[in-house]
């Protein structure tokens, strides 16, 4: 596993932030020296967990390049931050010693056996979500990537019934739905689909194909599955530039429009434990945990670490990002920091924990 920097050392750290971060970094080790909690660990989603999948691709959502990864000693890797992903630090936790490989890697059979990560910048739910900038892999299409996986572990365990086994061990975790609100029904050419679906309506069309996908992920063998609700994506540096606050922290009217998928998500694990006994299904509070790493850490919560893009948001290549990285609570106009990412992954770990 990539260690951590460490900031803790440095006199400008409050109180109450070191609290914080000595707090989370011992949940976060807790199970560092002992076997993995499970034998695998299968990552889906957009950009927050993202670790390399869009590099090779035409597209604006990939960050191969400095500043990212300055904090990582491999460097820029393709992960949307200056160091560790949420996804990432929860591998750590769960014990793995080293990062899943993203699919687009190529991993050997050695490496899926552990896992592949999936997720990738700019997708979502729906098939067009995120398309405006260029080539994703939308969920459908990972869980298509996840088929090629489960079909080689069966070619190396010998058996679908020994592989499924396998897999019914393993955590699967997924974090989608943000770009189907941030790349499309809020973007300001998206007035036919807003005309379409008032919020209430594209968060049930989201949910339902959201349901046949984890149904799907279900038929490949998933029974350790965490699923989490979209953000406050109205407090992104990106969104409160945009629209605007009217003196609000965020903008308000952006997180209100996301409340009726994190309603339905929570509504749609209940059913999927209802429906499949012999699995096991979490949901993870993204909003309560946002807040309280958010309220009781950063100083700088609505400006970027690094220059940022007025098209993408992304930090412009080869620029110096901030050198007071721990003060701010995003990295890029969307995306939080290291730091962020790792005090989050504790914070989540408890909903996770119960499945395993």
């Amino acid at each position: 596993m990539v260690s951590r920097r460490s900031f803790l050392h440095q006199s400008w750290v409050s109180p109450l932030f070191l609290f914080v971060v000595v707090v989370a970094l011992a949940a976060s080790s807790a199970d560092g020296s002992r076997t993995p909690r499970v034998p695998c660990y299968f990552i889906f989603g957009d950009s927050l967990y993202d670790s390399g999948n869009n590099n090779n691709l035409n597209t604006l959502a990939k960050v191969n390049y400095s500043p990212y990864g300055i904090d990582l000693p491999a460097g820029p890797t393709g992960r949307f931050s200056n160091g560790q992903t949420t996804a990432d630090a929860i591998g750590e936790i769960l014990g793995f010693k080293d990062f899943i490989p993203p699919f687009a890697s190529n991993p050997d059979d050695r490496q899926i056996l552990v896992g592949v990560n999936y997720a990738s910048g700019s997708a979502g739910i729906l098939v067009e979500s995120g398309k405006q900038g260029g080539d994703n892999v939308d969920l459908s299409q990972q869980l298509r990537n996840h088929e090629v996986t489960v079909s080689r572990i069966v070619e190396i365990l010998g058996s679908k019934v020994a592989a499924f086994e396998y897999l019914g061990q393993c955590l699967y975790i997924c974090n989608s739905g943000n770009n189907d609100y941030i790349n499309n029904y809020i973007l300001p050419q998206s007035t036919a689909i807003r005309n379409q679906y008032n919020p209430d309506q594209f968060a049930a069309l989201l949910i339902t194909q959201y349901s046949a996908q984890i149904n799907r992920l279900y038929e490949l063998g998933a029974r350790k599955v965490a699923l989490a609700g979209i953000s406050n994506i109205g407090c992104t540096p990106s969104l409160i530039a945009t629209l605007g606050t009217n003196g609000a922290p965020c903008v308000n009217s952006v997180n209100q429009l996301v409340v009726p998928f994190n309603t339905r998500l929570k509504s749609l694990i209940s059913q999927l434990k209802l429906s499949y006994p012999d699995a096991k299904f979490a949901y993870l509070d993204s909003v309560r945990v946002g807040t309280l790493v958010g309220a009781a850490a950063f100083r700088i919560r609505a400006t970027p670490c690094c220059q940022v893009s007025t098209v993408t948001g992304l930090c412009l290549p080869n620029t110096v990002p901030c050198s007071r990285r721990p003060s701010y609570l995003f990295w890029d106009a969307f995306h939080p920091t290291e730091l962020a990412n790792q005090l989050a992954a504790p914070l989540f770990f408890p909903a996770i924990q119960r499945i395993l």
